[in-house]
């Protein structure tokens, strides 16, 4: 089932140089904050949180010299809403293929909303491993939290109602690469 599909275009709220921009200053933000780049590790939440990731990765890359350690996680089993599904929760071993130990992680996903995925996120990471930080990046806070949960680097807060989706387009899981604000349609 595609959620998009209930609702319509309202407004762009960043174009592709500004996303690019945003995901620039970001990078900067975590260099600025992680002394110790060599403790440093990012992982991207599935699905546009990894070619965060990526971005991230690279552009620290081009202004430090150093490849950051890479890792991604599907949380899908470590969701709240399924409690009444008997299945073992794992972490496939490809998505961390490295130890998270004494390591300062950034988790980096497209949108904050409830807060939900996050604490998600974080119980996966701690099955894998003890980090010695754990900080949160994301693109967009949207606001709406149902969770003592807050970003440590936001790309741009944009505040919505919950007849709104931000939709984080990102090449190549989509066409282009943009920010949306979507609205439910009455149908």
């Amino acid at each position: 089932m595609n959620l998009k599909t209930n609702f319509k275009f309202k407004v762009q709220l960043l174009d592709e140089l500004t996303m690019f921009r945003t995901i620039a200053r970001l990078s900067y933000e975590i260099i600025e904050k992680h002394h110790d780049l060599d403790k440093l590790v990012l992982i991207g939440i599935k699905t546009r949180g990894i070619p965060l990731a990526e971005m991230i990765r690279e552009n620290i890359y081009k202004n430090t010299g150093v490849k950051i350690p890479l890792g991604s996680l599907d949380i899908n089993f470590y969701r709240d809403d399924l409690e009444k599904v008997n299945i073992d929760p794992l972490i496939k071993k490809e998505e961390l293929p490295f130890s998270i130990n004494q390591k300062e992680i950034v988790l980096i996903d497209d949108v904050l909303f409830t807060g939900r995925t996050v604490r998600a996120a974080i119980d996966a990471l701690f099955d894998q491993g003890r980090p010695d930080k754990v900080s949160l990046l994301v693109l967009i806070d949207r606001g709406h939290k149902e969770l003592p949960i807050r970003a440590d680097y936001v790309g741009k807060n944009i505040p919505t109602s919950l007849n709104e989706i931000i939709s984080v387009n990102i090449k190549p899981i989509d066409e282009r690469n943009n920010v949306e604000l979507l609205e439910k349609t009455n149908a």
